[in-house]
């Protein structure tokens, strides 16, 4: 394994700037692991990444050295552990990082199954906490607007806990056009909707749209949608953070999915 001391090799320059730019990932089609967990699920669902980068203090770790013994013949550099903390987006540097080549899934399908469609949606950890979600109740296909945050960076990946390599994760998607098109129930989550989320049916095909975390769904998603609900909210707070409501809508289908499974 190659040892890198220096801030000026060209090696460590090239991972630093995939840390630092999304434009760079975007450009380069690679995306940065932080993490054993990451770099794990990632192996398990995709197969070896491109290249590691482990710190000295990294090496020592058992978990560390058990995935580097799984990872024979992976492009694999060690750096001084003041170079490595440059690269981590942790306050405590994980001591492994990988880059893969961003996963890109085909077009919006067809015939789309129920998914989950997020118009704007800017805060890494509330994209990570949605696809996390969705991973855990089975729903596969997360379709994006360009207004959204880039499901890659190392924030959401990190929130996501390895959810993005169980997903169908579409970015840069008219949700206008797909919601229009798709062929299920179209449901539409608002604030201040008279409807509530317990009282509308989410068996079947459905496709959750939610929004924007200060402006919410814009007038012409919320036009395509079939049905606009509330999650109800007795207690006094003003809002419900969109990845709650985004949780509470997946696994208010699971229940009710379930319930439907015991009437027959």
């Amino acid at each position: 394994m190659k040892q890198i001391d220096s801030s000026a090799n060209s090696r460590f320059k090239a991972l630093l700037r995939l840390v630092e730019s999304s434009r760079e990932r975007k450009k380069a089609g690679r995306s940065v692991l932080d993490g054993v967990h990451l770099i794990a699920a990632y192996q398990e669902q995709a197969g070896k990444p491109e290249q590691l980068a482990v710190s000295r203090q990294g090496l020592v770790n058992p978990e560390i050295r058990a995935l580097l013994d799984g990872m024979k013949g992976v492009d694999t550099v060690v750096l001084s552990d003041t170079l490595f903390k440059m690269l981590s987006s942790v306050l405590t540097p994980t001591g492994i990082l990988a880059v893969v080549e961003t996963p890109r899934p085909q077009p919006v399908p067809r015939d789309l199954d129920t998914c989950v469609m997020l118009e704007d949606l800017q805060d890494p950890g509330n994209l990570g906490s949605i696809l996390r979600s969705c991973a855990a109740a089975g729903v596969r296909n997360v379709l994006l607007s360009a207004g959204s945050v880039h499901a890659w960076s190392p924030r959401v990946l990190r929130a996501a806990m390895g959810a993005h390599f169980a997903l169908a994760i579409h970015e840069g998607v008219d949700l206008q056009a797909a919601a229009r098109g798709y062929a299920g129930k179209r449901v539409a989550t608002q604030q201040r909707a008279l409807r509530t989320l317990f009282e509308t049916d989410l068996t079947g095909r459905v496709a959750l749209l939610l929004g924007n975390e200060g402006a919410g769904l814009s007038a012409g998603l919320l036009a395509a949608a079939d049905t606009v609900v509330s999650v109800p909210m007795p207690g006094r707070a003003e809002s419900l953070n969109v990845a709650a409501a985004a949780a509470v809508c997946l696994f208010e289908r699971i229940r009710q999915l379930g319930a439907a499974a015991l009437k027959k």
